[in-house]
């Protein structure tokens, strides 16, 4: 996914990107972010927002991913979509700062 658009760049996983280089939009920057994380395969995953920018489709495959990573560390996600949490272990709604809604 991320990869075919890596190679696609004027200098593919050497091409400059940030202030001085090529602009990404804000969903190529989400799945560069999310592919860092899946190669680091950190202990310990917290996800704010992580897929906002992404299309259903693309949403759905990372989230694939991404469960496989979290079957064996720790995650905390946080979403305004249900959608990108449907899978996890256990969903905390807050309001206000406190929890007024817990489950699966």
């Amino acid at each position: 996914m991320i990869h075919d658009k890596i190679m696609s760049l004027p200098d593919g996983y050497d091409t400059l990107v940030g202030e001085r280089g090529l602009k990404l939009s804000g969903g190529e920057k989400q799945r560069v972010a999310i592919a860092r994380t899946i190669l680091k395969r950190p202990q310990f995953i917290f996800l704010d927002e992580a897929t906002s920018a992404l299309d259903t489709n693309t949403e759905r495959a990372i989230q694939r991913c991404l469960e496989e990573l979290c079957a064996t560390r720790t995650g905390v996600v946080v979403a305004h979509r249900l959608s990108t949490v449907v899978n996890v272990d256990c969903i905390l709604v807050l309001d206000k700062g406190r929890i007024i809604e817990r489950g699966r």
